[in-house]
């Protein structure tokens, strides 16, 4: 590492700054802070993640939180879950402590409900997946714990049911992300879930001390990985594991990040993983064989995205999708450990990918920091897509030996300038980009329905920090919710071609991604200066593969389109 650079020249990325993104920084549009922290006083989500720090260093203590934006009761405003630790085999809380379910109450402000809804948790939870499994048009959560997994099914009155044991997902072992997305196309919604470590009351080896004198969080290099897990839907409320036989289970990780996507375009939903200290994996779904038994091939090596570019396993955490350059493919972003670089993937339309995070200035502001949570999204409505990055390193006394890394780190935004690059705006975002935070989950999601898209970020043992957008003031947008009939309910692997101002824009409804996190499942259109959609394209994913085209659209409001029916 150049050691005569500083830190806040790699922060932001020397040279970042082009000249069509000074132009639109300057701009007396261009608010102050692009996003602004909401306290806890004023939001009304008081509460705090406990990590259950001890001087024996489990790593679990280290992984957590997750966090998701949600509407629980179908009212047409985002509510909030999150995620904290619990009972375990190597800790008892000294007094109750429980998730965090908050209902929006449509006025920036947000009640706590967790108990009269029934999803306090009470495991050492680590990440949350929200999906309609049972297509009843309400949404049901997904918790991964070290330990038991819960499935809280939506009870349609502002309730929820633990499920867990009926539906056949007590998953066991130490799960971390997890996400929904129809693998078979039959309409219904499965759920992959990602295998950590075998970490057990019989396998926490001791790590010794550091030259502090104190125990310290073992790397988890020295532990063995183990295989996720791919569960079918059977469409009477119950999951039957199908991973057995497969890519998925031959291949022992240590994963940590999931994004359901189509990386080749065949209309079925492939899963990008992130491993730490092992290669990353790409599981293809290649359908049935002649059997009828479904196959994911794992292409990670051959698709150059399992390795550093110098062939080198390296810590993933935070993944995402998109169809980031617009050309119809979608492309993939991966967050590492400090002094590895984190890396943006560019579809090279062959079930390949090249990494072009160097060029974009991606790899140069990231060696220094860890990354969990992370969003590919248009933060601005400009019709482009940009990157949000929550960061932390997973060591709370990295501080005392290292003068260039740290414990608590900052968040990063880049924008994408008109000519495709990723440009690094942290410096000129606003005051809680000068923060700094042991960010783990982030979630995105419109809380009060203005169009912008807001960021959560859940830390570890601090509380989540709010982010109101405050950077698509002034630009168009189209809101969309998407209701499948017979595709799945959440229609997950819906594409989207909207022409606006002259432009044409696509987008694939990914799901997943980030890190233990889950999004609010609206599709936000932006639409930059022009004053409608002159066309929006709605390509529904199989079993129907309904193709609808919706014209002259009114802009700035959220509609709700039903496949076959059109906006209802």
């Amino acid at each position: 590492m150049p050691s005569q650079l500083s830190r806040r020249q790699l922060l932001t990325g020397a040279a970042s700054l082009t000249a069509a993104s000074t132009l639109r920084l300057s701009s007396a549009s261009q608010p102050s802070a692009l996003f602004e922290e909401i306290p806890a006083a004023s939001s009304g989500l008081e509460w705090v993640h406990d990590n259950a720090m001890s001087d024996s260093r489990f790593l679990p203590e280290t992984l957590g939180p997750g966090c998701a934006f949600l509407d629980y009761d179908n009212d047409g405003w985002m509510d909030i879950y999150l995620v904290n630790s619990g009972p375990s085999d190597f800790w008892t809380p000294k007094k109750p402590i429980r998730n965090a379910l908050y209902k929006n109450n449509r006025n920036g402000t947000f009640t706590d409900v967790t108990e009269k809804a029934g999803v306090a948790g009470h495991t050492f939870g680590m990440g949350v997946a929200v999906g309609d499994y049972d297509n009843d048009g309400w949404p049901d959560i997904f918790v991964t714990s070290y330990g038991r997994c819960i499935l809280y099914k939506n009870n349609k009155d502002g309730t929820f049911s633990d499920v867990t044991e009926k539906a056949g997902l007590a998953t066991p072992g130490w799960t971390t992300s997890a996400v929904w997305f129809d693998y078979d196309n039959d309409g219904r919604l499965d759920l992959f879930v990602c295998s950590f470590v075998d970490y057990s009351s019989t396998h926490k080896f001791e790590c010794g001390d550091n030259n502090l004198g104190r125990k310290y969080y073992c790397i988890p290099r020295i532990f063995k990985g183990t295989a996720s897990f791919l569960y079918h839907n059977n469409g009477d409320g119950t999951f039957t594991e199908v991973s057995k036989g497969t890519d998925i289970a031959k291949s022992l990780g240590k994963s940590l990040g999931v994004v359901a996507t189509d990386i080749n375009n065949d209309g079925r939903m492939d899963l990008f993983v992130a491993n730490d200290t092992v290669q990353n994996f790409l599981f293809v779904n290649r359908g049935p064989d002649k059997t009828g038994k479904w196959q994911f091939e794992e292409i990670a090596l051959q698709a150059e995205v399992g390795f550093s570019d110098n062939g080198q396993p390296r810590s993933g955490m935070g993944v995402d999708a998109a169809d980031l350059n617009n050309d119809g493919w979608q492309d993939l972003f991966v967050a590492n450990v400090d002094q590895e670089m984190f890396s943006v993937y560019q579809n090279t339309k062959n079930e390949g990918f090249r990494d072009i995070a160097h060029a974009n200035t991606v790899a140069q502001a990231t060696r220094l920091l860890s990354g969990w949570g992370l969003k590919y999204f248009d933060y601005d409505n400009d019709g482009l897509i940009d990157l949000f990055l929550a960061n932390g390193h997973p060591d709370d006394m990295i501080d005392s030996y290292s003068q260039q890394v740290h414990y608590k780190e900052p968040l990063l935004l880049f924008h994408q300038a008109p000519d495709g690059k990723m440009v690094n705006m942290s410096d000129q975002a606003g005051p809680v980009f000068k923060k700094m935070f042991p960010a783990r989950g982030l979630a995105v999601g419109d809380y009060n329905n203005d169009g912008a898209v807001d960021v959560l970020v859940a830390n570890n043992g601090a509380a989540p920090v709010l982010l109101k957008n405050a950077a698509a003031g002034g630009r168009n947008w189209l809101g969309l919710k998407l209701e499948g009939v017979a595709c799945n309910r959440d229609a997950i692997g819906t594409r989207l071609i909207w022409k606006a101002g002259g432009k044409t824009y696509r987008r694939l409804k990914n799901n997943g991604g980030s890190y233990l996190s889950s999004h609010d499942p609206r599709e936000v259109l932006g639409l930059g200066d022009a004053s409608k959609i002159d066309e929006l394209e709605i390509q529904w994913p199989a079993p129907s593969k309904r193709i609808e085209k919706l014209t002259n659209l009114e802009v700035n409001r959220y509609i709700h389109i039903v496949e076959g029916k059109g906006i209802v």
